[in-house]
This record gives structure tokens, C-alpha cells and sequence, in this order.
């Protein structure tokens, strides 16, 4: 980039103070490890770092949003294995695999996201890989492997990066191709069985015209529980990823990239513990374990996923470059749900899910050294979600032989057909002060099949009922707006307040029972966020003590929420099903904090707390409005993290380096119906590391989570009907060994 305020920016972003230290733990470490300053040098200072978060390279001071960036090197030192250990290192973020899955992701971001995972629904935080929009939580708790940073932009991003992206968008940018031949080894081994294996390998030709790198990474452990009836394990990980980029740099002007990847995710269901015996069989108590089941179905829970993208690239001119990006990727996942642990069929469930997906966007960054600078571009979207859910309920005896069992299958897909248009221009006013104003148009189409039917038994052949078997469309235009003002008060202190919207986009509920609710048939409109943030970047005491403060309040409109609905069947027994309804309004308030301070050479505490306020305004049930009873899911009031870090260098014998973290959060409600059985109450997590850095290409790490052996819960089902409470752990005491080599 060309702006000399890019050369100039001070320090780093408190944004990303705390994260990215971690890189840094004798004096500013290289991703090798290899020390840059020594005992009695200046005083350590965080490199800069150039992120992407507006679609243009700067660097985070420059950025007037609230953005943390994780460089390799940090997501090394902190041992972050895959998206969800990012829980605890960014603010007021919630971030776990979904229900029984190991690979589906569910996130919130400031109290927005979306938990259902199903193909009629969209996540409202958006993940991106390489600049790719993933439309399908399915896969996307991804691997981190040969990564060159990750991203986390918080609040609503709807002007640069489109429909649902309310809560924030995740990026997961891959190392860069690389002009001369590198790579690495990453062998683990450790408790539950844990066998991982991390390998990267690049090059190029002589002249650098071509160049290309290939990542593997395959993770395996024994899971933490088993089936007892079967002795098969629960949620044992067998997870294998790779991928490769193929590059052509004809000229300093122009090149072309070629990316593959694919995932295959073929680990048992994670075990969820019954938290009060099932009404229907109070025969079988819960167990102590977290993890244990007395499941009778087939462990199955099998996720494929795969994707390609060309990416080009053109400088046309000195103002101008130009960047496009072609994109295909699909995914099907094969999944057996028990939702009540039991031998018994009281809710057993099979569901198969599957995807595509084409994009096509093409970016132009304009930048002439002068006042004006920004981005413009079009975007295109076409995908479709499909799926078919067979449902058996009490099926099995007494109920059974008492008539009482109920066959159901929901069926169906979701095609969606996007268009948008936006720009962002920032317009340095003068050296304080700058001004950014943005917009994005979007014209998009919606078009449902929902094929939902009643059968006579469990061979789903022979359909007794129609509960729902209609097309529909639903059309958004949505202009979401953006304008945000910043003021540079000297070299230490940088102000911003900003303006933007969000639209989480609507469509209709596959479960929807147009029998017993006509309402489920109707379409669901689009969700809406209006975002005021203030902020402010500073750095004290020559970059000795960094800090970034947000505050922000969101208005939140046509909240789309995802809930089990009971009925009264014509026999007077109860029946229910998936509602997906648009509530009402809320509005979330909340302040985030991020800091790092080095008091010494040696020494790093480094960390980050949030606030959040969330509240119903208007929660409608049968027509009443019971807001006053309702609470948002995964906010937690509280939460934050702490790394105290300290370095011993060792001569010729290299450099160690130690890490204490621990992270904390209030009680959180993790699902909608709000059972006070599921709900996990205010805990702390103690974790610690120790890597040390041999020589220029060895490093050995020892890395230890959830030391305390806490047992908390992220999520669960609450199906009163069924009298189904069951929670999923988040995973016990955890201690891992390292080698890695890098080349």
C-alpha cells in the first residue's frame, strides 16, 4: 500500500494486543522462533500486523472497528487446535461444535448467532476461508493448520460482507505461497488417545512464476464416554483435512491462484448426559458421567466436505487493482441423533444433510496516495441446502403396542439465489481525522420445497398423514449502510465511533406442520441489527501497555428463534415439532476490553473481559408479549481471559517459554427453551503451556487445558413432550506433547 499513515501507524490495535503477543515471549520472536532482540535491548514492542477486515490491506490501528487477529505463531503458542479454541481469547464470543457433532460449529458473536444447524436455517456469524463465504455450519469448525492469521470482526458486518454477518465474520486466511521451498512436521500425542499429524510442503520454480504449497492434517483421539450397553466410544475424533494451492505469477501485475481443500469428518456422536430421568422410562437414571450413554442406535455421525477457488489477481494501474474470486463448495453429512440416550426409542432420529454452493465475487481497491481510498465491488451467490430428518417417537414398548408411537419425516430444501453491490471509501479529512462511509445493496431469492409427512412405522415407507408438502419464495432487499468517524489525538491515542447495519436473511421452517400450527407455513422474515459503536486504540509508556475499549448498542428486530412447540394430538396425547418463528425485538448492549502489558523483558500479562447486556422488548407467544420472561441464549453477562507469560532463555540450549491462561464467564442460557437443568452457571478454566524452542527449525510443546477437570455444559435438548433433558459437555482435562519441525 502506498499511504504513508500505513508506514506511521503506532503499535498495534488493542485488538489485537492480547493475541498477538503470544507470538512474541523472549524480545520479538520470529515464526521460527529465532530471537530478534536480547536482554538489555530496548523494551519488546509488538510488530505490526496487516489484516483484511475492510477488504484492503491495513494495519489493525488503521481499522476503526473491533477486530482481533491471531497470527500462526500465536495460534501456536496458545494451542488453538481448531475455531472453538478461540472461546475465552476474543470478546464476547461463543464458539463450540454443535450439540453431538465434532465438526459443526455453532457462534455467537455479542450475543447473535444462530444453534440449529438444519438446512432451513442460516448461522448469523459468517465464516470465511480464504475471503470464500461457507453458507453451512456444517465442516466449519475447521482445523487450524498451515494458517497465516485468523480474523474475528465483531458486530454486524452487512456492508462489506453481506447477509448474515450480524453477529461478525470469521476469517481463516491461509499461509501465502511462497517463493522458495519451506514447510513443516507437527507430530502430537497426549491423553484420550490423542494422535495428530500437521504436515505443510511449498515451493517454486526457479523463476518464481509458478508456486504452490500442500497441507495435511489428520487428528485423532478416543473421545470421552462411551456407549455402555456397546461399548462403542463416544465422540472419538477421526478427522482428516488437506489443502493445496496452486499459483501463477506471470508478472509483478498479475497472478492466479488455485485453491482445493476437503475435509472428512468421520467421528462417533458426542455423548450427552440425561440430567433427570425420561417420564416415559424412569427406569434408567442418568449416569454420573458427562459423556457416558445407553444409546440403541448405530454410532453414525459422518461429515464430508470439500471446495475449490480461482482467485485473481491484476494491479491494472497505480490507483487501481483489481481482485476476483470464483468459488464452488458442497458438503454432506450423514448423522444418527439420540436425543435421549436410551436403548428406548423415545426420540431417535437419523438425518442426512447436504449442500452446494458456486460464488462469484469481484473486488476493485482504489488507492491513489491521496485523501480518498476504499473498496468496491459486485457479488453473486447461488446455493442449495437439502436434507431428509425421519423421526420415530415412543417407538418402542409399551407404547408402541399402545398405539402410541408416531413416524415422521421432514423433507425438503432451501435454494437461494443472492445479488449485491457495495462499496466502502474512507476520506482522510485531514491527518486526525478521518471519515468512512459504506453500503451494500442485496436483491436476494429464497425458494423452499417442504415435504413433512406422517408414516404408519419405522420403515418411513408407507405415509399415513401430510403435515406439510408446499413450495414457497421469499424475497429480501436489503441495503445495509456504514459510517464511521475517527480521530487520531497523537501517536499514543486513536478514537472512532461508527454506525452500521446487518439483515440476517429469512426463508421458511422445514419442520414447519401446517396441520397442527398453520403459522409454521408462513414465511419468516428477515432478522435486522442497528449497530452503534464507540472505541478507542491506544498504547502507553512506549507500547509497554496496550489497551482497545468498545462500546456499542444494538437494536435488534424480527429475531428469528429456533424452538420445540408442543401441540394436542386428536387422541389427547401431546405431540410437537421444530418451530422457527421471528419472536420479536431486543436490543443487546455490552463493553469489550483487550490489553497487553509487558513490564519487562521476561514477563507478558496480556488478556481481554466483556460486558453484555441483552433484553427482550417484545417476545410474542399466542399473542402476548412475554419479553419480561424471556433471556438471549449464549450471552453470558461476563466473560474474559487472562495470560500471565513468562520467557527463560537458555543460552545455546534455546529459549523456553511458559503460559498461564485462565478463562472465565458468568451462567449462560444455552438453549431457547430456557430449562433451568441445561442452563451452566458462572465457570473458570485453568490452562498452561510450555514450548520450548530449541534450536532454528525444533520446538517441543507441552500444553495442558481444562486442568481443573471443570465440568461445564455448552449446549443441550430440553423436549417436554418427550421428557428429554440431556446436556453436551465441553471437554475434561486435556494434555497434549509436541514436536515440530520447520523447514
Amino acid at each position: 500500500m502506498k499511504r504513508s499513515h500505513l508506514s506511521l501507524a503506532i503499535g498495534l490495535s488493542l485488538a489485537c494486543a492480547a493475541p498477538l503477543y503470544a507470538q512474541q515471549t523472549a524480545g520479538n520472536t520470529n515464526t521460527s522462533g529465532a530471537t530478534q532482540t536480547s536482554q538489555g535491548s530496548s523494551p519488546k514492542k509488538l510488530d505490526q500486523i496487516t489484516v483484511t477486515a475492510r477488504k484492503r490491506e491495513e494495519t489493525l490501528q488503521d481499522v476503526p472497528i473491533a477486530v482481533s487477529a491471531f497470527t500462526a505463531q500465536s495460534l501456536y503458542n496458545q494451542n488453538v487446535q481448531d475455531l472453538s479454541d478461540l472461546q475465552g481469547k476474543v470478546p464476547n464470543l461463543q464458539i463450540y461444535a454443535a450439540r453431538g457433532s465434532n465438526t459443526t460449529l455453532t457462534a455467537y458473536i455479542r450475543g447473535l448467532g444462530q444453534a440449529d444447524p438444519t438446512w432451513g436455517f442460516d448461522p448469523a456469524v459468517g465464516i470465511y476461508l480464504d475471503d470464500v463465504y461457507m453458507a453451512r455450519p456444517q465442516g466449519t469448525l475447521l482445523d487450524v493448520f498451515d494458517v497465516d492469521r485468523i480474523e474475528v470482526l465483531r458486530g454486524p458486518q452487512g456492508t462489506l460482507y453481506g447477509k448474515n454477518t450480524i453477529g461478525g465474520a470469521i476469517k481463516y486466511v491461509s499461509k501465502p505461497l511462497p517463493t522458495k521451498t519451506e514447510g513443516s512436521v507437527e507430530v502430537t500425542t497426549g491423553t484420550h488417545g490423542e494422535k495428530d499429524v500437521k504436515a505443510a510442503l511449498g515451493g517454486a520454480s526457479a523463476d518464481g512464476v509458478w508456486r504452490g504449497r500442500v497441507a495435511v492434517a489428520s487428528e485423532h483421539n478416543n473421545g470421552f464416554g462411551s456407549d455402555i450397553l456397546t461399548g462403542s466410544r463416544n465422540g472419538n475424533k477421526n478427522t482428516n483435512a488437506a489443502r493445496g494451492t496452486l499459483g501463477f505469477f506471470p508478472s509483478q501485475n498479475f497472478n492466479a491462484q488455485l485453491e482445493i481443500d476437503g475435509m472428512h469428518d468421520n467421528s462417533n456422536p458426542r455423548g450427552a448426559k440425561m440430567l433427570e430421568a425420561n417420564s416415559f422410562y424412569p427406569q434408567y437414571q442418568p449416569l454420573t458421567s458427562d459423556y457416558n450413554t445407553r444409546s440403541g442406535m448405530q454410532q453414525l455421525n459422518w461429515t464430508k466436505m470439500k471446495g475449490a477457488a480461482l482467485t485473481l489477481n491484476w494491479i491494472v494501474s497505480s490507483d487501481w487493482t483489481l481482485k476476483s474470486i470464483s468459488a464452488y463448495r458442497s458438503s454432506k453429512t450423514d448423522s444418527n441423533i439420540d436425543f435421549d440416550t436410551l436403548p428406548v426409542a423415545v426420540a431417535d432420529v437419523g438425518a442426512i444433510y447436504k449442500d452446494h454452493q458456486f460464488s462469484q465475487e469481484i473486488q476493485a481497491n482504489y488507492d491513489s496516495g491521496g485523501a480518498v481510498h476504499g473498496v468496491m465491488g459486485l457479488y453473486y451467490f447461488s446455493g442449495s441446502a437439502a436434507g431428509e430428518i425421519h423421526n420415530i417417537f415412543l417407538g418402542s414398548p409399551p407404547y408402541s403396542l399402545l398405539g402410541f408411537s408416531e413416524y415422521g419425516s421432514t423433507g425438503g430444501s432451501m435454494g437461494t439465489r443472492s445479488y449485491a453491490a457495495y462499496g466502502d471509501f474512507t476520506w482522510d479529512i485531514s491527518p486526525s481525522w478521518s471519515l468512512d462511509v459504506g453500503v451494500r445493496a442485496t436483491d436476494e431469492k429464497k425458494t423452499a420445497i417442504i415435504q413433512n409427512y406422517e408414516y404408519s412405522d419405522a420403515t418411513f415407507s408407507v405415509p399415513i398423514g401430510v403435515l406439510a408438502d408446499f413450495t414457497g419464495s421469499h424475497t429480501s432487499h436489503n441495503v445495509s449502510p456504514k459510517v464511521s468517524l475517527d480521530y487520531t489525538v497523537n501517536q499514543q491515542i486513536k478514537l472512532y465511533g461508527s454506525y452500521s447495519e446487518g439483515f440476517h436473511s429469512g426463508g421458511y421452517n422445514i419442520r414447519a406442520n401446517c396441520a397442527a400450527i398453520p403459522e409454521s407455513c408462513r414465511p419468516i422474515q428477515d432478522e435486522k441489527v442497528q449497530s452503534f459503536e464507540l472505541g478507542s486504540k491506544m498504547s502507553f509508556f512506549d507500547d509497554k501497555l496496550m489497551l482497545n475499549s468498545a462500546v456499542f448498542h444494538n437494536v435488534y428486530s424480527n429475531i428469528q428463534l429456533s424452538v420445540f412447540t408442543s401441540y394436542t394430538l386428536p387422541n389427547g396425547t401431546q405431540g410437537f415439532f421444530g418451530d422457527f418463528t421471528n419472536a420479536g425485538r431486543g436490543h443487546i448492549d455490552g463493553f469489550e476490553e483487550e490489553f497487553a502489558w509487558y513490564p519487562s523483558q521476561a514477563w507478558t500479562l496480556s488478556g481481554n473481559f466483556s460486558y453484555l447486556h441483552t433484553k427482550y422488548t417484545e417476545f410474542l407467544s399466542g399473542g402476548v408479549n412475554i419479553a419480561n420472561t424471556q433471556f438471549f441464549t449464549n450471552a453470558p453477562k461476563w466473560s474474559g481471559g487472562f495470560t500471565l507469560q513468562r520467557s527463560f532463555p537458555l543460552g545455546a540450549y534455546g529459549d523456553l517459554n511458559a503460559r498461564l491462561n485462565y478463562q472465565y464467564q458468568t451462567s449462560v442460557w444455552p438453549e431457547t427453551t430456557l430449562s433451568p437443568l441445561i442452563k451452566q452457571g458462572s465457570y473458570g478454566l485453568l490452562n498452561a503451556g510450555l514450548i520450548w524452542q530449541i534450536d532454528q527449525p525444533w520446538s517441543i510443546s507441552l500444553q495442558g487445558t481444562n486442568l481443573g477437570n471443570k465440568s461445564y455444559r455448552t449446549t443441550g435438548y430440553n423436549i417436554a413432550a418427550l421428557g428429554i433433558v440431556t446436556g453436551f459437555y465441553g471437554p475434561p482435562r486435556m494434555v497434549t506433547l509436541s514436536a515440530k519441525y520447520a523447514f
